[in-house]
């Protein structure tokens, strides 16, 4: 399983985000290649899901997206990333 991060640079904020992905994914015993890009790379890198913050969900055009409400709420992404997880395996 790959999980792609999104953020407008593919820096800061999508490396943050994958950080608290692998602390998540490393919990629940899940393994799954993780990384981050910018916006312009999105559509090129194939993943599994992919999860983005909302200020930019509309410009983002990929399956199996979560939409983050809160880049930092690690409740948030949890929930969201297993439901995924769990709906797409």
């Amino acid at each position: 399983m790959k999980i792609i991060t999104i953020c407008g640079h593919g820096l800061g904020s999508s490396f943050m985000v994958e950080s608290i992905i692998k602390q998540i994914l490393n919990e629940e015993k899940i393994t799954a290649e993780v990384g981050h890009v910018d916006m312009a790379s999105a559509n090129t890198v194939d993943a599994d899901i992919y999860l983005v913050g909302k200020d930019l969900a509309n410009s983002v055009s990929v399956n199996n997206l979560i939409v983050l409400n809160s880049l930092i709420d690690k409740t948030e992404i949890k929930e969201k990333l297993l439901a995924k997880i769990k709906e797409i395996k």
